[in-house]
């Protein structure tokens, strides 16, 4: 069972006793739990995103996987960490072992400079910057009609497609088409997405901006 929260495409985040939930079925019918926590240090409105293996019974059912990739910008480095369930780990230690010959060490040494404390700043900065794109991408839905709840976590704004159109994918053409602007279709995502798309933040707010007045105008 793969898990991910905060949650890349929609930004929500864990439901109270959802973890606990997922180790009574893990339990139950003998499945591997491995929650994806990539952005993990990615969060707002001081929000602390939890650890699935702080759930009491978490390392006997899964493993956690921890990325550089989002929180600390080494998205393509694929400097990662995964913990947890011993004898999961074992299994996977000897999958990866036949597909590749490890990190390349400046890249590790590189991920293990970023982890230092005197670099937690330069997080909280990014996180500031996100925040701030995050606010000003909603509030533009807002006033253009569309209707969305401000993420706590992730780099991304989840948000429903207007009326009148057959699909997300539809809307998100009809985007492209008349306004020149990217976003992606919730059904990208699987099925559950359809009726949604998701803008992301990683853009500059004067760029943002620009995209969401040209939605607006639509």
């Amino acid at each position: 069972m793969f898990l991910n929260y905060p949650n890349n495409p929609t930004g929500a985040v864990v439901a109270d006793g959802l973890f606990e939930r997922a180790i009574e079925l893990a339990r139950e019918h003998d499945i591997l739990v491995v929650h994806d926590n990539a952005y993990s240090e990615i969060t707002y409105d001081g929000y602390v995103a939890p650890s699935f293996l702080q759930t009491p019974g978490a390392k006997e059912v899964g493993v956690e996987v921890f990325s550089l990739s989002k929180g600390y910008n080494m998205t393509g480095w694929r400097c990662a960490a995964i913990v947890g369930n011993s004898e999961a780990i074992a299994h996977y230690w000897r999958l990866k072992s036949n597909i590749d010959s490890g990190l390349f060490e400046a890249v590790q040494l590189a991920g293990a400079a970023a982890l230092g404390p005197e670099l937690v700043v330069h997080v909280r900065g990014m996180n500031a910057v996100y925040q701030r794109r995050r606010d000003l991408v909603c509030e533009a839905l807002d006033a253009a009609g569309v209707e969305v709840t401000p993420p706590k976590g992730t780099i991304y704004i989840w948000a429903p497609v207007p009326d009148g159109f057959e699909s997300s994918a539809a809307y998100c053409e009809h985007v492209l088409e008349r306004a020149a602007v990217v976003i992606s279709p919730g059904s990208a995502y699987g099925p559950s997405g359809e009726g949604f798309f998701r803008i992301s933040l990683t853009t500059p707010d004067d760029r943002l901006l620009e995209a969401v007045e040209r939605l607006r105008k639509l």
